[in-house]
């Protein structure tokens, strides 16, 4: 295999592991990834309509309304009419869903220290955070020009 195959499947291996361990954990709020990120989304910018949010979770809308009805009917997540927008509705957290939300977000921070501090110095996560930020720029280039999105 070359060095892109090597490069290609370690960090799918990453990945992988990133996201077993965020599983694990959020199992623990009886959240799943989309339901956190949810929350998270929407307690950084309240307010989101349907359509930003799916936007930021990188999912269409149809999936974000279905996620919002179980968060809804869990007391999490609220739906208000949009101010000047008589069509349109905004989200938020309810109370349940900030706390909840809040205690997530400590113990995915907690945790993402722990991974990052038991093998990488601070140098060292300073130069792994610039050379991914170049692969993220450089990927998302890449989709932009090969792949363009249509209708947007």
């Amino acid at each position: 295999m070359n060095r892109a195959g090597l490069l290609y499947e370690r960090l799918k291996e990453i990945f992988l592991l990133l996201d077993d361990g965020d599983r694990r954990l959020l199992a623990r709020y009886n959240l799943s990834l989309p339901r956190f990120y949810a929350l998270f989304h929407l307690g950084e910018k309240p307010g989101l309509s349907v359509s930003e949010l799916s936007d930021l979770m990188f999912c269409d809308k149809s999936n974000i309304t279905r996620l919002i009805k179980g968060m809804e009917a869990e007391e999490l997540v609220c739906k208000r009419p949009h101010e000047s927008d008589g069509r349109a509705l905004r989200l938020f957290l309810t109370p349940q869903g900030a706390a909840i939300r809040d205690e997530a977000v400590e113990a995915h921070k907690a945790q993402n220290t722990r991974r990052f501090d038991n093998c990488l110095n601070s140098v060292e996560q300073e130069l792994l955070f610039k050379h991914l930020t170049l692969l993220k720029q450089n990927l998302q280039y890449d989709l932009e020009q090969n792949f363009p999105l249509e209708g947007r």
